[in-house]
């Protein structure tokens, strides 16, 4: 992947005054993450700590990753970046690396080793999807339903039955996880759904299928959506990411039900922005190596259903920090849960996202 002129410059400046960077680091640093249960997760676990540590910097939060590429597009055009650290899915790490608006990372120079020294690469493994990405957590978008209103469904495909299980259903104005589930859902072989994805015909039987249930969906942008939803029994099954619903279910007491099946694994990450200032990237990193060391991702799932990036911290996952409860069996990749999952495309999303997103949005307009 090639550096934009910004970000290469960035990287040589480092290179060559790490002394000065120590010594002039920002106070202020803007992080942007997705709001509700999983960013309160990443403020209890790292951004509280880190301020008990550096109690004269000032963190400040925006609730725009949704909105990741389009506005870090838009603040390198108007040549304003106002952003520090930002939480990206991996697909858009790619996506933002790839034009250059990312910085490419050397991540065993920058991020802490494990405990027992393993390098940071060989810690995070297959994870690290970008050079610009540092993986944070393995999550996933699935769904939740009623338990009081429908029967519990076993089958990622109950969201198309509107006989068996009636009312309105729940799902993200994407084209991601969607098209998959409505392939799989017309008899697709999940070894296919990419190859036929990545046809005009496989796109057009993907959104022939959303046809059938489109006239009893409610679309939502943002993660805490669903669960109110539900919560409110406007709608009696939805989909969401995973964290959202254990918070729910498990925080809030709703009569609300996870299915697993069909899940779609994803990762979460940060990315620095190309061309930040001496003082602001100094500042980013020496927040990011704490943040994303052992004890900090394990200790995020003290607070959030999702798991640390880090094989390292896998082994220090212990008890949710106000319940009690253990959060291993929480967890998307517990063995229990992912009998059937989806293996999210990162690279034919970064590909074909923009493509894809305008055939889903005209076929939403209809």
């Amino acid at each position: 992947m090639k550096l934009s002129k910004l970000s290469a410059l960035a990287v040589t400046t480092a290179l060559c005054a790490p002394s000065a960077f120590a010594e002039e680091m920002a106070n202020e640093l803007t992080l942007v993450s997705w709001g509700g249960a999983y960013e309160n997760s990443q403020h209890k676990a790292y951004v509280e700590p880190y301020l008990a540590a550096n109690p004269d910097v000032k963190i400040t939060w925006s609730q725009s990753a949704a909105e990741a590429v389009a506005k870090i597009r838009a603040m390198n055009e108007a040549g304003n970046v106002t952003w520090d650290l930002v939480d990206v899915v991996a697909s858009d790490s790619m996506r933002l690396c790839d034009e250059g608006l990312a910085e490419e990372l050397d991540h065993d120079g920058i991020l802490a080793a494990a405990p027992d020294g393993t390098s940071a690469t060989d810690d995070f493994g297959d994870l690290i999807v970008s050079d610009c990405f540092v993986p944070q957590i393995v999550y996933s978008t699935t769904f939740g339903y009623r338990t009081d209103l429908i029967d519990q469904p076993d089958t990622v495909c109950a969201i198309f039955d509107t006989e068996k299980y009636p009312g309105k259903r729940s799902l993200q104005k994407r084209p991601i996880d969607n098209m998959e589930w409505a392939l799989y859902c017309d008899g697709v072989a999940k070894d296919d759904i990419y190859d036929v994805l990545g046809t005009d015909e496989g796109v057009a039987q993907a959104l022939a299928k959303l046809d059938t249930i489109k006239d009893d969906v409610v679309w939502w942008t943002a993660g805490a959506e669903t669960p109110q939803l539900l919560a409110d029994g406007e709608v009696v099954m939805g989909s969401t990411f995973n964290g959202r619903l254990f918070s729910a279910i498990a925080e809030q007491g709703q009569p609300i039900g996870m299915l697993w099946d069909m899940q779609s694994f994803d990762l979460d990450g940060w990315i620095i922005p190309a061309g930040l200032p001496a003082d602001r990237r100094a500042r980013v990193l020496d927040f990011l190596k704490f943040a994303t060391d052992t004890q900090r991702l394990a200790d995020q799932a003290k607070y959030i259903s999702y798991g640390p990036a880090r094989a390292s911290s896998a082994p220090l996952v212990g008890k949710h920090a106000d319940l009690g409860i253990d959060m291993a069996p929480h967890m998307p990749t517990d063995p229990a849960n992912a009998s059937n999952v989806h293996v999210y495309d990162y690279e034919w999303w970064a590909d074909n996202r923009d493509d894809l997103d305008a055939k889903f949005q005209a076929w939403l307009a209809k």
